[in-house]
């Protein structure tokens, strides 16, 4: 039986000393301070881009083209140069992507190999993007003899947002118990079969929301389309056509009306569409990760 001294008492009374609650109420304060600054300094950009770009987004803005002779200036050639861009990437990377993570998480027996591969991928995935811009430029252009386009960018696109989609891939497949493979084979199913009817439609959650992630670093990105895409504001409906026609996205059209023409307003509406759609994006994850829980 234990016995409690005079100070063992007095210490569960009082609870912690006066130093120590001093330096719990010192490490909250300091954890709520750096979640204060973080979300003023997030709610700030928004609020400053939106202040700034919204007043200036007009239907006119987005439904002509640039036009020297009928003095207009409209975004609708970019937003379908990027529109053309995220299709096409995505029917590029989605598949290899998918298939690579399956193979890593349901085939692949020897763990060594398995372990080098995806440290490749987060290499990768650090590598800053003007590099996957003058590697597809050297590549596609210079090698293969192709010039800057909607798919020699798409193309150099594919590549960097792969390492995204193998990895969210890979982590929902995880996720899936291994129970139920067991079952599975115990009943007689092929792994093709398991991986088709059961894997997949278990990790449609994670995989949908990494496509959707892969897609907003493919809005953003500009440096690896300057050197690739080109950067033609040619309104292109034709979507075969845009493929080998050269499309500046939102991205690098806002970077030109800013640095080249001055256009501050132009810029400002482009950056405010652009942080529209992501926050969208974002939006679209929850919801899609919501939708499939419930089912």
């Amino acid at each position: 039986m234990t016995t409690l001294t005079p100070a063992t008492g007095s210490a569960l009374k009082g609870g912690l000393s006066a130093k120590r609650r001093a330096y719990s109420i010192g490490l909250r304060t300091a954890m709520y301070a750096c979640v204060a600054i973080a979300v003023s300094v997030l709610v700030g950009i928004i609020g400053f881009v939106l202040y700034q770009g919204l007043g200036h987004i007009t239907w006119e803005l987005l439904s002509t083209q640039r036009s020297a002779l009928r003095n207009t200036i409209g975004i609708l050639p970019n937003i379908l140069s990027t529109l053309y861009i995220v299709i096409t990437t995505l029917l590029i990377a989605i598949p290899i992507g998918i298939g690579a993570a399956i193979y890593l998480c349901e085939y692949a027996s020897n763990r060594k190999v398995v372990r080098l591969v995806e440290f490749t991928i987060e290499i990768l995935a650090g590598i800053p993007s003007i590099i996957y811009g003058l590697v597809g430029f050297l590549f596609f252009v210079l090698n293969l003899g192709m010039r800057p386009s909607i798919l020699v960018g798409s193309l150099t696109l594919s590549i960097l947002v792969l390492p995204v989609i193998v990895r969210t891939t890979q982590e929902a497949l995880r996720t899936v118990p291994h129970s139920y493979r067991e079952g599975a084979f115990a009943l007689g199913g092929t792994r093709w079969y398991i991986i088709r009817t059961i894997i997949l439609p278990s990790s449609l959650d994670g995989i949908i929301g990494g496509t959707i992630l892969a897609v907003g670093r493919m809005v953003g990105e500009s440096a690896a389309l300057l050197f690739t895409a080109g950067v033609g504001f040619t309104l292109v409906t034709n979507y075969f056509t845009a493929l080998h026609t050269p499309g500046a996205s939102l991205t690098v059209s806002l970077f030109l009306y800013i640095t080249e023409h001055g256009n501050r307003d132009v810029g400002f509406a482009i950056a405010a569409i652009l942080l529209i759609i992501v926050l969208t994006l974002n939006l679209l994850i929850k919801l899609v990760r919501r939708k499939f829980r419930k089912i």
